[in-house]
């Protein structure tokens, strides 16, 4: 009786190919975003564009992102998961190859634009599809989900600096490489009838969805502490290889680090944090350590060290933050997930494409230490602001069943 029961428990714990096409597919199209960002004082020096222009690389990105989010689950309802994953994975490789030959700043953030939207197609249909086809409930896949952008971040600057020591336009090109990668993934272990399709079989997604789903307080609550936390960690992310002082390969293994840290703690640390002081606790906590790091980072902005430490440290705040906040939206409403991750990111991206101009632009008019300051300043408010509606947010732990 017993074997029988290890047998139909490890049966419940083996994921369907169709997940781990995804999982993989998402480790590529993360490291997009670490690839990206040892270069960015390259470009600014060898395009001749001053570090706001460079982080509107970021802006272009994330701003088309968060208005895609709101198409997202009409075109994944129309065209299926498989088809959405696929065309985001091209959508990506054309707009970062095209980005690695061109010779203007202007193009390349009109080019991330639409990068943004084929990570805008793929980024939510991935998290859902995860999250359906998965047999271990809501809590384990976005463990998974969380897993595949860690391992994705942390080994994308690597590449980045690499590729960005011979020549900056090294990893866009490697981004639509990549990409090729990741579609033979979707295209040769992605059945097309997967669960995620039957699950929506029948029901009519509306674009107005995602503002519909924002009735629902939680979905607010969750979606806009993750846009007040997002300006904290776009500003890390965008302005602080700037300051640095190091070239592409010392950035990349920078980012190497804080990448590693961010993958690991969003595995292992996270779940035990929401499990022995749930989810909102242990959220609030790794959200003020981020807010004091930005401000220990904005005080010696010119001692390099200290910011090299930091940025390490960050990642493991932000790989626990991650899977905590990711977790309580699933778990947030009464509604379809698809819904709930879009209405989410269309909040949550609005931070991450104006903080980095607003870090770029604050440096150039006051001081290189103020867009630290700024982006704590703001991490500390989403506490606040977490604080004041925990009525309608603390059910979130009561949700998870598996």
């Amino acid at each position: 009786m017993t074997s029988h029961a290890a047998m139909e428990d490890a049966q419940h714990n083996k994921q369907p190919k169709a997940v781990w096409a995804v999982f993989f597919a998402c480790i590529i199209a993360f490291m997009g975003l670490g690839l990206v960002d040892p270069i960015l004082p390259a470009i600014a020096s060898q395009l001749d564009a001053t570090p706001s222009e460079v982080t509107l690389l970021f802006t272009s990105y994330n701003a088309v992102m968060a208005v895609a989010m709101l198409v997202t689950g009409v075109i994944s309802s129309k065209f299926g998961t498989k088809m959405t994953l696929i065309s985001g994975v091209v959508v990506i490789a054309l707009f970062s190859t095209l980005g690695g030959l061109s010779n203007d700043v202007w193009t390349i953030v009109g080019l991330r634009g639409g990068w943004g939207f084929g990570n805008a197609l793929f980024v939510a249909t991935a998290l859902t599809a995860i999250v359906t086809l998965s047999n271990n409930g809501t809590a384990k896949a976005v463990i998974l989900y969380e897993a595949a952008i860690g391992l994705g971040i942390s080994v994308g600057p690597l590449l980045g600096g690499f590729l960005g020591g011979m020549t900056w336009r090294g990893p866009f090109i490697g981004v639509g490489v990549l990409m090729v990668i990741g579609f033979i993934f979707l295209i040769t272990l992605m059945p097309a009838g997967d669960a995620s399709s039957h699950s929506t079989k029948g029901t009519r997604t509306s674009i107005l969805d995602p503002f519909r789903a924002m009735k629902h307080r939680s979905i607010v609550v969750f979606g806009l502490t993750a846009c007040l936390y997002n300006f904290g960690f776009f500003t890390l992310l965008a302005y602080a290889p700037f300051v640095m002082g190091l070239d592409e390969h010392g950035i990349g293994l920078v980012f190497i680090g804080w990448g590693v840290l961010l993958a690991v703690t969003s595995v292992f640390m996270a779940p035990k944090l929401q499990k022995k002081y749930g989810t909102i606790s242990s959220m609030c906590t790794m959200l003020t350590l981020f807010a004091l790091v930005l401000i220990v980072m904005g005080i010696w902005t010119s001692t390099q060290w200290v910011i090299i430490a930091c940025v390490v440290f960050a990642g493991a705040l932000l790989g626990n933050n991650n899977t905590l906040i990711t977790t309580a939206v699933m778990n947030a409403a009464p509604i379809e997930r698809s819904t709930a991750s879009a209405a989410y990111s269309f909040l949550r991206f609005i931070g991450g494409a104006i903080a980095p101009f607003l870090a770029g632009k604050l440096a150039e008019w006051y001081s290189p230490n103020l867009p630290f300051i700024v982006g704590g300043v703001f991490v500390l408010i989403s506490v606040v602001f977490v604080f004041v509606n925990q009525q309608h947010v603390h059910h979130v732990d009561d949700v998870e069943v598996h």
